[in-house]
Parts: C-alpha cells; sequence; structure tokens
C-alpha cells in the first residue's frame, strides 16, 4: 500500500538553508517496451472526440480602437530634397548627391527602385485602362462572365424555450435598426397532449410559454425586452410612426396593446364581447394624429378599427363582401389573410383574402359601399403578403398559392403581365429597400429566392436553402441586412452582397418605364376586352330589335328636319325645352338624385351583432342609466326632509281650513 512512499528527514538545523543545485544527470526510472504490447497496437485514423460534458457558456465583449486614416496626393516635380537643401542652388544639390552616392547603401536602394518601377511601368503598358473592351462579345457569352452573388449569415436567433415554438412575425424596430422583434406563436398550448408541459428554457426571467422578444442584433443570447400574455399570440406589429406602441392579436380573437417602454404583461385588451370570432389574422397601423389607431382582420371575414385609448369596442366594422351591400351578411364575407396599409397614401388600404382576392378599402367612406372600393381576384390560393415598393408605392408585390405577381393601383380589373411562379408553395415575399428593382420569395420547402426584374424575370439571380419553412422576409430600413424567419424558430440576419444593396438613378429610370410599360398594356388589354364585350352586346341587341321588326311592323314617326345656327344658342335651348320626352327625364333625373340624397342622409348603419355583442351593448346602456338615476337621487332631497315637507303642508292646510 505505501510502495511509493518516500520519507525524507532532516535536522532541524539545517532548516532554511540557502539551496544548493548541481548539474548531473540521475535515472531515476526506466521502462523498457513490451513487445507484446507492441503486437496489440492498431494504427486508427485521425479522430476528434469532445471531452467536456458540461455545457460551454461565455460572453466576451472587445471594443478596438478605431484607426482613422486619410489619403493625400502629392505632386514631385523636382523629387524630394530635405529641408536644409535649397533645391534652386545648384551647388548645394551638387554637394548633397555626392554625399549620397558616397554611401554603400545607395547602390542597392537604387536597383531596387528601379524594379518597382519597371514593374509598374510594365502593367500600366500592358492595358488600356481608357479602351472598352468585350464590347463585340454576344449576349448569351457575356453572361456567364458576371461574378455571382453572394450573402452571409451574420447572425442567428434561436428561441428562449425549448422545443423551439413556432415563429410567425418579424419587424425591425422603427428609428432603430440594430433592434427586431421576434413573435413567437406557442401552438403546443393549443394541443391536448403532454408537449405544453415540455416546454423548458434556461432563463425563466423572460415570461412565460407566450412572450416574444426584441433583440440586439449583435447579441443574439438576451433579449432586451420581453412582452408577455395570458394567451397565445398569432400576430403582432409595431407603430411606424411611433416605436413605443404595440398592438396583437390572439388565438381567441381579442386584441391587446403595449408599451414597449417596459417588459411585462399587456396593457390593455379587448373584452369578449368585442373580439373577433376566428383567430387574429393580420394586424396594420394607420394614419391618425395620435398614432393610436389600427386595424385587425381575422378569419371570420370582420375588419374592425381600433383606438388604443378605448379597447371596450371597436370604432367600426365591415365584412370582406366581394358586392358589399348597406347591411352586410357574414356568411358572404371572404377571410382575410393580410392587412396593408401606407402613410404616404392615408387614405386607401388594401386587404388579402383567403379566396385569393384583394380588396382596395377607402378610409373615408361612411357606409361599407363606400368604403369596399372595389375587389380584384389575383390568385387561386390565399393571399400570404402584400408588400408596396418602397421607391414606386402604387406598384405591389401579391404572394399567393404558387405565383408571385406585381399589381398596380391604377389596372383595376386584372394585375401587371409580370409574374414569377414556382413549383412549391410561396409562404412570403418583401420588396428590398435598397434596391428598386429587388424582391425575395420564400417557399414552403425553405428555399429564399433573389429575384431582379432588370436581371432576369424568369429564373431568380440568387438563392439561399434554409431546409425549414421561410414564414417572413423584412429588410431593414437602409438595405443592408436581411431578417429570415423560419418554421423551426430560428431567425437568420444575414448581410447581403453590396451589388443588392444600393440602387442608382439608372435603375429607377429603367424601373418606372417597365412600370408604366406594363401598365399601358394593361389598360391596352383592358379596352380591347371591353370593346370585344360592347360588340358582342350591341350585336345581341340588333338581333333581338330584327327579330322583334319581323314579329311586328314598326310605326315610323316623322321627325322634321331642323337647321341649327352654330352662332345662336337661344335657337338650341328653344329646340330642347319644347321637347317633352327631354323635360320628362330630365326632371325624373332630378328627382332620382334628390331622393338618393334624402336616402343617404336617413340611412342609419345596421351591422350583424351577435348575441354576446348585444347582451354586452345592453349591459353599458344599464350602466349608464343606473349612474345617472344616482347622479339625481345625489341631488335630490332625503326621505326624512320630504316626510317632514309632508307634515308641514298638511298643517298649513288644516289651518287655512280652521279659519
Amino acid at each position: 500500500m505505501y510502495q511509493n512512499q518516500v520519507v525524507l528527514t532532516r535536522e532541524r538545523r539545517r532548516f532554511g538553508r540557502q539551496c544548493m543545485f548541481e548539474d548531473r544527470n540521475e535515472l531515476m526510472v526506466s521502462v523498457h517496451p513490451s513487445s507484446r504490447l507492441r503486437l496489440k497496437y492498431i494504427m486508427g485514423n485521425p479522430q476528434t472526440r469532445g471531452m467536456q460534458l458540461s455545457s460551454i457558456m461565455a460572453s466576451s465583449e472587445v471594443e478596438t480602437e478605431n484607426a482613422t486614416y486619410d489619403e493625400h496626393g502629392m505632386f514631385h516635380y523636382e523629387g524630394g530634397w530635405p529641408k536644409e537643401v535649397n533645391m534652386n542652388d545648384e551647388e548645394q544639390t551638387l554637394r548633397h548627391r555626392k554625399k549620397v552616392e558616397r554611401d554603400d547603401a545607395w547602390g542597392e536602394e537604387v536597383k531596387t527602385l528601379i524594379r518597382t518601377t519597371m514593374n509598374t511601368a510594365r502593367q500600366n503598358n500592358a492595358i488600356n485602362i481608357y479602351n472598352h473592351f468585350f464590347d463585340d462579345i454576344p449576349y448569351e457569352v457575356g453572361r456567364t462572365i458576371c461574378m455571382p452573388f453572394k450573402s452571409r449569415t451574420i447572425n442567428i436567433i434561436h428561441d428562449m424555450w425549448r422545443p423551439q415554438r413556432h415563429m410567425s412575425v418579424i419587424n425591425w424596430v422603427p428609428n432603430n435598426n440594430k433592434q427586431i422583434m421576434t413573435q413567437y406563436t406557442n401552438l403546443y398550448n393549443l394541443v391536448d397532449d403532454d408537449r405544453k408541459s415540455r416546454l423548458v428554457t434556461e432563463d425563466p426571467t423572460n415570461g412565460s410559454t407566450n412572450a416574444f422578444y426584441v433583440w440586439d442584433v449583435k447579441n443574439p443570447i438576451k433579449p432586451l425586452s420581453y412582452y408577455d400574455s395570458m394567451e397565445v399570440i398569432t400576430c403582432a406589429k409595431i407603430c411606424p410612426k411611433e416605436e413605443n406602441n404595440l398592438a396583437a392579436g390572439t388565438y381567441t380573437g381579442k386584441v391587446c396593446i403595449w408599451d414597449m417602454l417596459e417588459s411585462g404583461m399587456t396593457t390593455g385588451i379587448c373584452p369578449m364581447e368585442a373580439a373577433h370570432r376566428q383567430r387574429v389574422s393580420a394586424i396594420t397601423w394607420v394614419h391618425s394624429k395620435l398614432n393610436t389607431e389600427f386595424y385587425s382582420a381575422s378569419l371570420d371575414g370582420s375588419i374592425k378599427f381600433w383606438d388604443t385609448r378605448d379597447l371596450k369596442m371597436p370604432s367600426n366594422e365591415i365584412f370582406l363582401e366581394t358586392t358589399p351591400n348597406m347591411k352586410q351578411n357574414r356568411q358572404d364575407a371572404h377571410g382575410c389573410t393580410v392587412l396593408e396599409f401606407e402613410y404616404t397614401i392615408p387614405v386607401r388600404f388594401i386587404a388579402g383574402s383567403a379566396m385569393g382576392y384583394v380588396f382596395v378599402g377607402n378610409r373615408k367612406g361612411l357606409n361599407p359601399v363606400e368604403m369596399l372600393v372595389g375587389s380584384y381576384q389575383i390568385c387561386a390560393g390565399p393571399i400570404r403578403t402584400i408588400h408596396r415598393n418602397p421607391f414606386f408605392v402604387k406598384n405591389f408585390l401579391i404572394v399567393g398559392d404558387w405565383i408571385a405577381r406585381i399589381w398596380c393601383e391604377e389596372v383595376k380589373n386584372r394585375p401587371s403581365t409580370m409574374y414569377v411562379k414556382k413549383r412549391n408553395q410561396l409562404m412570403c415575399g418583401a420588396w428590398s429597400t435598397g434596391r428598386a428593382s429587388l424582391f425575395v420569395t420564400g417557399d414552403k420547402e425553405g428555399v429564399l429566392d433573389f429575384w431582379d426584374l432588370l436581371l432576369n424575370q424568369r429564373e431568380p439571380i440568387y438563392s439561399v436553402n434554409f431546409r425549414s419553412t421561410v414564414t417572413a422576409v423584412v429588410f431593414q430600413p437602409g438595405g443592408q441586412h436581411l431578417a429570415v424567419s423560419l418554421a423551426n424558430g430560428d431567425t437568420h440576419i444575414m448581410n447581403l452582397d453590396e451589388a443588392m444593396k444600393h440602387t442608382t438613378s439608372k435603375e429607377k429610370a429603367l424601373m418606372a418605364a417597365m412600370f408604366e410599360r406594363e401598365i399601358t398594356r394593361s389598360k391596352l388589354l383592358e379596352a380591347r376586352v371591353d370593346e370585344i364585350k360592347l360588340r358582342r352586346r350591341t350585336q345581341m341587341l340588333e338581333e333581338e330589335e330584327e327579330r322583334q321588326s319581323k314579329a311586328a311592323p314598326v310605326v315610323q314617326e316623322y321627325m322634321p328636319d331642323l337647321e341649327l345656327d352654330p352662332d345662336n344658342p337661344d335657337q338650341f335651348i328653344k329646340m330642347i325645352e319644347s321637347d317633352e320626352e327631354f323635360r320628362v327625364a330630365l326632371s325624373q333625373f332630378h328627382e332620382t338624385l334628390e331622393a338618393v340624397d334624402r336616402q343617404r342622409a336617413a340611412e342609419k348603419k345596421v351591422m350583424e351583432r351577435t348575441h354576446f355583442e348585444q347582451y354586452y351593448l345592453d349591459n353599458l346602456a344599464e350602466q349608464a342609466k343606473l349612474e345617472e338615476a344616482r347622479k339625481k337621487r345625489a341631488g335630490s332631497i332625503t326621505s326624512k326632509e320630504a316626510r317632514e315637507l309632508r307634515a308641514a303642508k298638511k298643517k298649513a292646510a288644516k289651518a287655512k281650513g280652521k279659519k
């Protein structure tokens, strides 16, 4: 047991003395190789194995000093002379040359200088930088010379909970390009199994399983703030004009708001009686003086107008009907999937439905007929994204089913002829904020495609495969980075190629000409279709008149020939007044206009309300009546005073009777 024990003994008087070291060789242990072990030795391939069982957690920040460089040019017309030598004095310059030439290193320096100068001269003579090369190369050959586009993922933001929740919405924080909001939908709470209890997190201080976060792009480890709710959040959006206002919709149809200055639970939520009948599918902020108004849409076909100052009831509500009536029917409404609003056009808003229709709305309308200006069928399936071009706001990118179309407000009945098509179902899309002709689309298989209308309209110029469904893509306001959210809960921050970040005035002019050409083409096609319809209608009327003329002869009335003097307008007025049919038609037209005005002035909005909503309104009215009665009772006299007053009146009456 104590074979390896060594005991050293020394006298007490020798402690503390100076150590004397000697340089000598002494063999301590000698282990000879074993031939048996050598036979068992096996040569193996190089392997790398991790021996650290615990998780590695490290965080370091480094702030380096910035070095500032300046470029300055210099014109040498007499070489470089020291300060003490006057270059205009020949004697001083000659004396300095002789002094330098006597140095031994002068010859080597001259050789090095000549070698560098000759290399630069040969490079300058090898190619003429002012000449135009490759002008005669065919277009097909020249396309292969272009440098390929590149992108790089600079950061990946993971969900704080495991397993990761479904990613729904990403949004860059307004006025701060270094922060981004990631909104998750906890689908595990919607199923009846044990998976809802399996969600775990390493940092429980960041809210519950329904929380979503605001991150710093450079720090994906810990979020800057979190916003929590008691219900599952389906969509959220930050107000572009007031970054402290945040609104979201829940899976039960409610809408709620937060103050982004403070993390935590909701600051306001609407009651169940005023909520949508199905989950909230889209939210958009609209123009208002105090930046407190927003719209919410649901798959039940309704769009509700809200004000953050009062969430008890929506200020207005409309249904997405293709043929709107004064009294709307919820059964004829289309489920809304996306809302879009542009602050530069404060009157209009765009809505996309689950049936592939695009609805154009007017915020200044007084009734559903005036609010829904028009509806156009664009896709065969649900519309996923409607996004305006930042440089040309009248042009939209509409993504739905397997097609991404370019649509303009000026073309009413159909989109323009520009569209891209894929085999996989498209889930999202967005215009670039840095380049006017660039937009991206994400499909269900996880492929992110970059399309440039000036380079190629049939194939993407660049593609990235994330191997997970792309749920949303958002460009940074400056166009430097692209945020991509995946269904597995990850958010990729991509740094794009330099050619994708910026646009030039020439590219803007080319895009404007392209959009104008496509709009003109669509209008010509629309006019041609209308002409064909009119010709067909006219032909049908002629055939009907011919058929009626054959059935019964028509008695032709005699019309006197009237010659009008173009210089005498009174003659034309007398002829109009003498026409009895024209007077009757004009009076009927005026009566119709007056009837429409009277009807519009007396009309009342009739909205279909549920029993919950009617019960809620009745409770509000009853509370108002009780409050009014309480105020009246407080201003009246008490019961004791009333009894004393009645007794005094009786005594006065008796005294008067005795007299």
